[in-house]
């Protein structure tokens, strides 16, 4: 099986701006220098973490979904990133995966912040998503699922071998952010790519990014200093994992259970 290579970008968003936010990406995309897989982008990367979809939400096919096809058709690699979205009358904070040829799948937030009054504005996903890609199965999460583990769970009946979260996770709380990110890698027994937004948002909250790759056994494999801006990438070695799982299967004892939707 071939490596997998993920591109992280962590940068600011410009508060409720989409059209500044893409023109940002763009920037940043030009920086990529090495052929990469997968490029990962912040929750609500078009916005900020707004509780404001009634003006700002975009419908299905969207400005910031055709942005992410034509970025996945011009970089040759998967775009991932959550996008509030207007669809039957309800929001969403929809996790698009958008691959090179514009085909794409969608994942809705499944936990709402609470604390941040998101359940109020948007409506929860019900369904776990899990893309098959180049022989690998990945699962990409958003922001507050990160502190579900049932949720989480690298299921028997339905494995994957890395873990994405996009978030936009504020500094107050980035202790929690990095330790949680280390406790899904090693009891899920996968890879773990975790990328938030740095700056400050519309409401005053600091973020410090702290994105990362790790490895199955919560070990960092890829970093961002607190507040860093920019681009970076990291190549995933398939036979590793799944020689780590061989030798110390701690999956096989794991719990069968029922999420009730």
């Amino acid at each position: 099986m071939q490596d997998l290579n993920i591109t992280l970008i962590q940068t600011s968003l410009q508060w409720e701006s989409p059209e500044k936010n893409l023109a940002q990406f763009d920037q940043l995309l030009h920086t990529i220098s090495v052929e990469t897989d997968i490029i990962v982008l912040p929750e609500m990367f078009t916005t900020g973490f707004t509780m404001n979809p009634g003006k700002l939400a975009e419908e299905p096919g969207g400005l910031g979904l055709r942005w992410m096809q034509k970025t996945a058709s011009g970089k040759n690699c998967v775009v991932t990133g959550s996008i509030a979205v207007r669809e039957n009358h309800k929001f969403y904070n929809r996790l698009y995966w958008v691959t090179p040829k514009g085909d794409f799948q969608y994942y809705d937030k499944r936990h709402l912040f609470r604390m941040g009054s998101e359940h109020e504005h948007y409506s929860a996903g019900t369904e776990k998503l899990i893309v098959d890609y180049k022989g690998w199965k990945i699962c990409p999460l958003v922001c507050y699922d990160l502190r579900f583990p049932v949720w989480s769970r690298n299921e028997h009946a339905k494995p994957y071998d890395v873990l994405l979260y996009v978030a936009n996770w504020p500094e107050a709380r980035n202790y929690p952010w990095k330790q949680l990110l280390i406790a899904r890698a090693i009891e899920n027994q996968s890879y773990v790519a975790g990328v938030n937004r740095v700056g400050e948002d519309g409401n005053g909250k600091s973020h410090s990014g702290d994105s990362c790759i790790l490895n199955a056994r919560g070990e960092i494999l890829c970093s961002f200093a607190p507040h860093e801006k920019g681009v970076k990438s990291f190549s995933l070695n398939y036979n590793e994992l799944q020689t780590f799982r061989s030798e110390f299967p701690v999956l096989l004892d794991g719990d069968s259970f029922t999420i009730l939707t």
